[in-house]
């Protein structure tokens, strides 16, 4: 059987999920061709049209699961798709991220660059395949799909020689969490196998009410949470990024990894619904890994002297206070979380870029070697900073009503003293991003780059930095919009685990 919503007027999530995989297949046949670029790049852009049809097509005042699609396959592996506020949220990040990707991509001159946009354009077909499935299986398998062409991404491009030892942590890492997800996906399987009369299924609209309780519960909740947890990444399931970071691909790898909150949209779509019970029962403990990373990760960032690494305990600390927002349970809290996520991923991939640009003139994300780029990259530099302010929640930016949803909330269920404590966090964390900046643009160069003519910013680097500070200004002072997004389905949700 197939079938979409007529609700669309054609299958709509299909098609953003097909589009991308299609141009990749095209790009690797045209690899030879220097004016493919161009192509993926315009391929890209309709991408974002059609992620900003879903937003404009979908009901957003009803919180129920729309623009549904099936097509019956092998049995419970049935493709399933729907999409509610927070599926277009996350959409729309990918799209918007994905098309950044394409011109960075090709600003930076990397290698075989018609065939660096084939596996962008193919890593973001699978992920939004994961964002639209709501069969779990299906989550789980489109997931290792993804980490094997991203563990391609981080070899293939890579910057540094030491590229197999961050390959071989990567998959020790995500491996690992991947089979804890696959067991948790299993067990909720089987129960509902063992309910229905040995019909197996993964589909969330069959999982859903399952009455799994008690210790097989909460098996199944901390399989798929620690499994999550790997890619989030939250403390102490960190180590594969730190490492990664430092000697895979500078910024193609970790947009897909760290902007796209795919850990955390598991969480929200998946766990929450199908484990209410195991989430309201142990969701301190999840906080307590969260707030432990706010400051582990803060303390850490502080003794980096590479730009790559501070990166990512910066993305770890503040990833950290995300999970504090979702497990607070209450609707305003999980708006912020999904927010700070939508924030993170922004000024994340901002940094990132920024640095690629930085490397590329430089040869080194070493701090101590880096000094005075403002003179010569105002712009890179303003980019640079802007994303800094916004990671910690500064006014006109999109961190600073997500934060303050997030600790209004956690005040209210966990008290004075960890909302205090993860406030301290962010002063934190403030401390060691403008000390990066100062550190790499402001003060004085040192010797080894007195003799160095610094490249001034292409046009294309310039108009790319300009368009992510006005990105990041506008969704800071035009908010409203993403929060009516996902108000409706995240009142339901909270409603399960009491009044607010």
């Amino acid at each position: 059987m197939i079938h979409w919503s007529t609700q669309a007027p054609f299958p709509l999530l299909g098609a953003l999920q097909v589009l991308p995989l299609l141009g990749a297949l095209i790009l690797a046949l045209l690899r030879r061709h220097a004016w493919a670029v161009y192509l993926g790049q315009a391929l890209a852009g309709l991408e974002v049209g059609l992620a900003v049809l879903l937003y404009r097509t979908l009901e957003r005042d009803s919180p129920a699961l729309q623009l549904a699609e099936r097509i019956d396959l092998l049995g419970p592996l049935g493709y399933h798709a729907a999409a509610d506020g927070v599926t277009v949220l996350f959409v729309v990040l990918c799209a918007v991220l994905t098309l950044l990707l394409t011109v960075y991509a090709a600003e930076r001159r990397l290698p075989d660059q018609v065939f660096l946009l084939a596996t962008i354009l193919g890593v973001e077909a699978v992920l939004m395949s994961a964002l639209a499935t709501i069969n779990l299986m299906w989550f789980v398998l489109a997931g290792a799909v993804e980490l094997g062409c991203l563990g391609y991404l981080l070899w293939r491009w890579a910057s540094t020689a030491e590229k197999g030892q961050a390959l071989a942590r990567f998959y020790h890492f995500q491996g690992t969490g991947l089979l804890l997800l696959l067991a948790g996906t299993l067990i909720l399987g089987w129960a509902h196998a063992d309910l229905r009369g040995g019909h197996w299924s993964f589909d969330l609209v069959d999982l859903v009410g399952l009455p799994l309780t008690g210790t097989l519960g909460a098996v199944a909740f901390f399989l798929l949470f620690y499994g999550l947890g790997v890619r989030t990444p939250l403390f102490p399931f960190h180590g594969w990024l730190p490492i990664v970071a430092q000697h895979g691909n500078l910024a193609i790898g970790p947009t897909f990894l760290l902007g796209i909150k795919i850990g955390l949209y598991g969480m929200v779509r998946f766990v929450f619904p199908v484990l209410p019970q195991a989430v309201d029962t142990w969701h301190f403990y999840a906080v307590g890994f969260a707030a432990a990373g706010v400051f582990y990760a803060a303390v850490l960032a502080f003794l980096q002297t590479d730009l790559r690494r501070l990166l990512a305990f910066a993305v770890i600390s503040h990833t950290s206070l995300a999970v504090i927002g979702l497990f607070t349970l209450h609707r305003t809290a999980l708006q912020g979380a999904l927010l700070l996520s939508v924030n993170f991923g922004l000024a994340a991939t901002t940094m990132l870029f920024m640095v690629g640009f930085v490397f590329r003139r430089t040869g080194t994300t070493a701090m101590a070697e880096l000094g005075g780029l403002f003179d010569r990259l105002p712009l890179i530099g303003a980019a640079f900073l802007v994303s800094g302010l916004a990671i910690v929640g500064m006014p006109g930016t999109p961190g600073f009503d997500a934060v303050h949803l997030v600790l209004e909330a956690s005040i209210a269920r966990y008290g004075a003293l960890l909302t205090v404590a993860s406030a301290l966090g962010n002063v934190l964390a403030a401390g060691f991003l403008l000390l990066a900046f100062q550190r790499a643009f402001l003060r004085a160069r040192p010797d080894r780059l007195q003799s160095l003519v610094i490249e001034r910013a292409s046009v294309m680097e310039t108009a790319l930095a300009a368009a992510v500070i006005v990105l990041q200004l506008v969704i800071g002072f035009w908010l409203d919009p993403w929060l009516d997004l996902i108000e409706a389905p995240l009142r339901l949700l909270s409603a399960q685990f009491g009044p607010e």
